[in-house]
C-alpha cells in the first residue's frame, strides 16, 4: 500500500520538474510493484492458510466431570 500511495503522489500530484529523472515514470513503476507484491501477498495467504477444521470433541456421558 505504501509503495502504491508514493507512486500516484509521483504520478499524478507532483509536476515534473527535475531534470534527468521522469517522475511520473517512476510513480508508475512504484504503482506496478506495489500491486504485484499486494498481490503476491494475497496469494502467499491465500495458499498457506491452514484449512478451518472443526475440532469436536464428545465426552462419554458416564464419565464423572474433573471438578
Amino acid at each position: 500500500m505504501f509503495l502504491i500511495a508514493i507512486g500516484a503522489i509521483l504520478r499524478y500530484a507532483i509536476s515534473p520538474s527535475a531534470s534527468g529523472v521522469s517522475l511520473p515514470t517512476i510513480g508508475l513503476i512504484l504503482i506496478i510493484v506495489g500491486a504485484a507484491g499486494m498481490l503476491l501477498s494475497i496469494l502467499h495467504m491465500l495458499t498457506w492458510a491452514p484449512a478451518h477444521r472443526e475440532h469436536v470433541i464428545e465426552r462419554d456421558p458416564r464419565e464423572r466431570p474433573l471438578y
